[in-house]
């Protein structure tokens, strides 16, 4: 039985930055052509980019290039014309840097890691942070590397298990790095951790309790502002200037494998769990959350589900089942379509488009929206178990199995 967020936050995934690549000086902006974090610019699973073209031809897209990077289960971070992941191999994490155009690789910077094949093959679950010319990791076992962008060369490392005596949860550390303001946000200890991105020294630490499987995911202005992760036991919000907790909710999942990421849409807040557990809405005020209502009929699991136009698109079921792509009503739960036999897959969305891999490797695009879902292209473009979100970015759709095969398929207009 699998009951991580294996790969999670696919993934997991990844942060930003605006650096050019000679020595990567930062350049202060993103382009439609970067995804330099887990779920995207926004941290939502939507890409920004335009003009890419579903025209492939009878034998399928072209495949501008492959690469081997290791097992595991992170997306990839795409920033300034380079991409950049994480695997293991013999008895090493290793986070490994291409060029975007070629898949040539630039650097690798590999350290010691155990595999971690409890129920499941291991290998590298947390996708890279891209940020100020830099690379923010956080491997299962607590290990946190801070990177030079263009060498790989190391700035900092601390081992955060070590230092705050947090638990390591049972299948380790999943959630990705976010950086913002001068610190890296992690998900460590039952309501999260700040480091200073500078130097990786600790601001504010809060219980050794187990952590759960998710990125942090931030919201509101001001006083309100929080930071919402999940635990073994529930989902927590905390202030991001000092850690003080806000609320924590209740939110009981199988094994603790609290993994999708929550997401937020103005006052209300989604949770989605699997094992059976399903999904609830919330309202969210200055107490504990309202919840305004359940459902079993979207069990995310691993990767988050992406809301757009008042809808979700998201994976119903686990590993362990033949999990189904569906379409749910945000406010209400209503289920408003299902494509059964798409396993346990990632979507994103781009445009009106939804980029669907199948958790077998099939690529599907095809427009979104409530009525039903009719792929306009199609190709089995990877083997394997494939349960990594997708990644668009700079015309280039980037796939990746448990194996560590990384395929990116060009659908640039041309």
């Amino acid at each position: 039985m699998v009951g991580m967020r294996q790969g999670l936050n696919a993934g997991g995934w990844l942060r930003l930055v605006g650096v050019c690549w000679g020595g990567w000086v930062g350049s202060g902006a993103l382009s439609a052509a970067d995804w330099p974090q887990w779920r995207g610019p926004d941290r939502n699973g939507i890409s920004q980019e335009t003009g890419w073209s579903v025209d492939w031809p009878a034998e399928g897209p072209r495949i501008a290039w492959r690469a081997k990077v290791g097992l595991g289960f992170a997306a990839v971070s795409v920033m300034d014309g380079r991409v950049v992941t994480t695997g293991h191999d013999e008895g090493q994490d290793h986070v490994v840097c291409l060029e975007a155009e070629s898949g040539r690789e630039l650097w690798r910077h590999s350290f010691p890691a155990e595999l971690g094949d409890r129920f499941f093959e291991g290998g590298t679950t947390g996708t890279p942070t891209i940020s100020g010319g830099r690379v923010y990791v956080l491997n299962r076992w607590g290990d946190t590397f801070c990177l030079e962008a263009a060498t790989g060369k190391p700035v900092w490392h601390r081992n955060v298990a070590e230092l705050t005596e947090a638990r390591v949860p049972d299948w380790g550390f999943s959630g990705s790095p976010v950086v913002q303001d001068g610190r890296v946000y992690l998900n460590v200890g039952e309501g999260g951790l700040a480091l200073s991105a500078k130097d990786g020294e600790i601001l504010w630490k809060s219980g050794t309790r187990s952590a759960g499987y998710s990125t942090p995911v931030f919201h509101g202005e001001g006083d309100q502002r929080w930071m919402v992760v999940g635990t073994a036991q529930g989902y927590a919000a905390v202030r991001p200037s000092d850690g003080t907790e806000v609320w924590r909710i209740r939110w009981l999942t199988q094994y603790g494998v609290n993994a999708a990421d929550p997401i937020v849409e103005g006052d209300q807040m989604f949770l989605s769990t699997g094992y059976g557990k399903g999904g609830a809405l919330f309202r969210l005020g200055k107490g504990e959350p309202e919840l305004l209502w359940k459902t079993k009929v979207l069990r995310t699991q691993m990767n988050p589900a992406v809301l757009w136009k008042g809808h979700l698109y998201g994976v119903d079921g686990d590993t362990t089942e033949k999990a189904s792509l569906k379409c749910v009503e945000f406010g209400t739960g209503t289920e408003k379509w299902s494509q059964a036999g798409f396993g346990s897959g990632g979507v994103i969305l781009a445009g009106d488009r939804l980029v669907a891999l199948s958790g077998s490797g099939e690529l599907m695009v095809g427009p979104a929206g409530p009525a039903g879902f009719e792929p306009v292209a199609r190709a089995q473009v990877l083997g394997g178990k494939t349960w990594t979100a997708p990644v668009l970015a700079g015309g280039r759709i980037h796939c990746r199995n448990s194996r560590g095969d990384l395929v990116v398929v060009d659908v640039r207009s041309k």
